[in-house]
């Protein structure tokens, strides 16, 4: 009995602690703080800005480039000259200064469209960054989703087993007072006692496997982990029309597909890019230059001098050869198309695979439950019947232990079905590019 207790204690400490300061957190709650806290989404996100980045007409080469330069040279010298005269002097303390400045632009005119296909290209980085973050967030739903209902689950489970328990207990006084009356034997108040303990065990491990749940679902929000929440368990299947429906548009809905799509067009414009640099450049330069020169040399032919002045022109740029690395980069950018096309392909094959698998297995699971659903209700009447026939002493309390096991396995199981149920849906939408914006 003092074991009895202590199990006991513990559990009611256990579940009081659960509950104490937990708040509301429905699906769509939970949903709201993954998107704005999940560090996963955050790093992707921030991925996709570089690409953004880059794909910017600042950074598209129509632009042209401009430059400036500036400087100032002195100098100080001795000099000394001998002429074939032998006529001969010598200046000391001879001081020069040089200033000059210079702004240049430099502006292709004509590349072979070159600059259209990388700023393409770029284009089509991007928008495949934007298609890998959202990728990103179907499998971080798709993982909240599963913790989250799992974590309904094992408090459904919880529940049931409290319940079981407390038959148990039941089952226990009335043993008691009917050992202490001399109705029962020693042994059937042990064995009460045995099925009492095992109960609460199972309490134990359920509460505490419900507890790492909670832990689990708090890291993917990125909240603080020990944080307690009291879930909305109702669970709401898609109507049979949406999922046709959902299955019916997979192939264009799919992210990973799209990816690869943008993929293929990403190797052809970089194919396209360096076939391009094949012909020449045809580009416009421009420039202004100030130039300023004082020398105090009493000789020199001027000792100040002044020049500023603007100069441009157009100029013609052909590679005509560069020891055959054009050649390697364009046979290679074929190859890459060609692998785009094959990936794109697989891909495709394996997203089939992975469409029709979850469809069938969510179909299949929904008749697991339909079943369950009946065998709780039959194990609910045998156990009704074996609670009556106990109660006026027909049946033994080996008998009514089966009963009662049946009926904690049956609902059990059927708590099972129902989450596994609406979890292969949610797979299946994530497969048919649906799980963003779908009811849950």
């Amino acid at each position: 009995m003092k074991k009895l207790f202590q199990i006991s204690f513990v559990s009611l400490f256990l579940i009081s602690n659960y509950v104490l300061g937990q708040q509301k957190l429905s699906l769509n709650d939970a949903v709201k703080i993954t998107l704005e806290n999940n560090l996963d989404i955050k790093i992707v996100e921030n991925q996709d800005e570089i690409f953004k980045n880059n794909a910017s007409f600042l950074n598209s080469g129509y632009l042209p480039t401009i430059s400036s330069n500036a400087g100032i040279n002195k100098s100080e010298q001795n000099i000394e000259i001998e002429t074939p005269n032998n006529l001969s002097g010598k200046l000391d303390n001879m001081k020069s200064e040089n200033s000059f400045s210079n702004i240049s632009l430099n502006y292709i005119l004509l590349d072979n469209s070159g600059r259209n296909f990388n700023y393409k290209k770029s284009k089509e980085l991007s928008n495949r960054s934007k298609l890998e973050v959202k990728e990103v967030i179907e499998n971080t739903l798709l993982q909240l989703f599963t913790v989250y209902y799992e974590v309904c689950r094992l408090f459904e489970e919880r529940e049931i087993i409290k319940s079981s328990l407390e038959i148990s207990k039941t089952r226990l006084e009335r043993k008691n007072t009917e050992f202490e009356f001399g109705q029962s034997t020693k042994l059937e108040v042990l064995n009460a006692e045995v099925d009492v303990n095992t109960d609460s065990i199972k309490l134990l491990s359920s509460i505490q496997n419900l507890s790492n749940a909670k832990r689990d679902l708090n890291l993917i929000m990125n909240v603080e982990l020990n944080s307690n929440y009291d879930l909305d368990r109702n669970v709401i299947y898609n109507s049979k029309d949406k999922i046709s429906e959902f299955y019916k548009n997979a192939a264009e809905n799919n992210t990973r597909l799209k990816i690869y799509d943008k993929s293929v067009d990403i190797s052809n414009y970089e194919l396209k890019s360096i076939k391009s640099t094949y012909l020449p450049t045809i580009g416009l330069v421009g420039s202004y230059d100030w130039n300023e020169s004082i020398n105090d040399n009493p000789y020199a032919f001027f000792n100040k001098n002044i020049y500023d002045g603007i100069s441009g022109g157009i100029n013609l740029s052909w590679n005509i050869f560069n020891s055959g690395k054009r050649i390697t980069a364009n046979k290679n950018a074929k190859i890459k198309l060609e692998n785009s096309k094959i990936e794109k392909e697989k891909v495709f094959l394996i997203f089939q695979k992975e469409l029709n698998n979850a469809y069938e297995t969510y179909l299949n699971n929904l008749f697991i439950l339909e079943v369950q659903e009946k065998s709780l209700l039959t194990s609910e009447n045998n156990f009704l019947r074996n609670l009556e026939k106990y109660n006026i002493g027909i049946v033994s309390s080996i008998e009514f232990r089966r009963a009662q096991i049946n009926l904690l396995n049956a609902k059990l199981s059927r708590n099972t079905a129902m989450y596994d149920g609406k979890l292969s849906e949610l797979y299946f939408l994530k497969v048919a590019g649906a799980i963003i914006g779908s009811s849950f």
